[in-house]
């Protein structure tokens, strides 16, 4: 896709959401980090079952260490991965504490350094919390980017760092979740909604769906 078009791609984009938010239910930056954490192969809506009620006894690693590791299971045993997950949200609560003063650092090395915390979680946190222009690849800004043709990649650092090229300045604050959006509720894995797209015409797929015939008809 040329520059020219992707600043057209997100434009449209921008036209249909003008201020995209993610669907991840937090409080501050530990929150909202905690709820990344536990979202890694899980959806937002099952998450935030779990952290509703988490997070009204425990919105700080000093409350998360209180609460345990064996209660914060309880409250988390709906999310998959969840025994892992519980541990990696105790040490990187005692990390914070320790090495932070119980704050989340604004700083992608720093955040890469906690447990459970990859590049994706820490995009996400620095966008969503700091402002940041980052862009958090997951597998629907993955998908949307190779089929679309907007930013080919065969890995998830491919695709970030082509989007960094090829997302215009002005929009790469909210590019992470206008493209979560796109590919969750319009660019769906199975069957793209390709007739509600509103930029199908920029768009490289081949075998883009139509609309189905009315019924009685051919």
């Amino acid at each position: 896709m040329k520059k020219t078009d992707a600043a057209l791609f997100f434009d449209r984009l921008a036209a249909e959401i003008p201020i995209p938010k993610g669907e991840l239910e937090y409080i501050n930056p530990y929150t909202l980090l905690v709820a990344v954490v536990l979202s890694a192969q899980a959806t937002d809506v099952g998450v935030n079952k779990a952290t509703g009620p988490l997070f009204k006894v425990a919105e700080t690693p000093e409350a998360m260490l209180k609460l345990g590791e064996a209660r914060l299971k309880d409250h988390i045993k709906s999310i998959g991965l969840y025994n892992s997950k519980a541990k990696n949200v105790i040490a990187l609560s005692r990390q914070l504490i320790d090495r932070h003063g119980g704050k989340v650092p604004p700083d992608r090395e720093a955040l890469e350094k906690l447990p459970g915390v990859g590049r994706k979680t820490a995009n996400v946190v620095l966008n969503v919390a700091f402002g940041e222009p980052t862009i958090a690849v997951d597998t629907h800004i993955f998908r949307v980017s190779n089929r679309t043709g907007l930013a080919p990649g065969k890995t998830p650092l491919a695709v970030e760092q082509k989007l960094q090229k090829m997302v215009p300045a002005e929009r790469k604050l909210h590019a992470h979740h206008w493209l979560i959006l796109q590919g969750r509720y319009v660019c769906k894995a199975r069957k793209p909604d390709c007739p509600a797209c509103v930029v199908r015409d920029l768009c490289a797929y081949k075998a883009k769906t139509t609309l189905e015939p009315p019924k009685g008809t051919k």
